[in-house]
């Protein structure tokens, strides 16, 4: 792992590069976000944003949602990938949500993972974009470049968020959480990074590595 004023330096960089990150799942509300959040596992957030434009023009509450049978919700989200597990996933947390919080999104990590297909990164991404309280939601992108940089080196998204929490300052989890985001989708992909075109790359472990092995 990159020493801490490495991190440091690396994160100011990538701050630069992505002045304007921030979450690209469209949404209006926490419930929106949750909605949206948990279609969008597998799934480009550009496909979930095309089919919920359309989803939330006639459906905005859980209580909309639950008037709708789970083949009717696999018919409207049927772009989307796992589509049939997340419309049962969708159905039963708006019930709950009915029944235990008063159709309200709930505010803490202990509530929210108790809805179903509503697992930590989810959780995450809500707690910090729909109530602004700090929390570093990993996913694919977030795993991928902060164990390449060398801001983590976990083999799981439970040790690289805790490894991430104990590194990156807390006012910082969320802007750093969009911007390694961002950096994963237009730079450091998963398949064929760009690596030249890296404004870290000076600080990359995986670039230099790549460097050594071709000397």
């Amino acid at each position: 792992m990159l020493k801490q004023e490495q991190i440091k330096l690396t994160l100011e960089k990538l701050y630069e590069m992505y002045p304007s990150a921030e979450c690209e799942l469209r949404h209006t509300n926490s419930f929106e976000l949750l909605i949206s959040t948990v279609l969008s596992a597998q799934t480009t957030d550009k496909k979930v944003n095309q089919v919920t434009e359309k989803l939330y023009q006639e459906f905005k509450t859980p209580q909309d949602f639950v008037t709708l049978k789970q083949e009717e919700l696999e018919g409207k989200i049927k772009e989307i990938g796992l589509y049939k597990s997340k419309a049962k996933h969708i159905l039963s947390l708006c019930k709950v949500l009915i029944e235990k919080f008063n159709s309200t999104v709930p505010g803490t990590m202990e509530e929210l993972i108790i809805l179903d297909g509503v697992g930590r990164k989810t959780a995450n991404v809500v707690l910090s974009n729909a109530f602004n309280i700090p929390a570093f939601a990993v996913d694919t992108h977030v795993f991928r470049v902060a164990n390449r940089i060398g801001l983590s080196n976990g083999k799981d998204v439970t040790v690289v968020e805790n490894q991430l929490m104990k590194k990156v300052p807390k006012e910082l989890w969320i802007i750093s959480h969009h911007t390694l985001i961002f950096h994963g989708r237009r730079i450091c992909k998963a398949r064929k990074p760009l690596c030249q075109e890296c404004g870290v790359n000076n600080l990359c472990e995986f670039y230099n590595k790549s460097l050594l092995n071709k000397i």
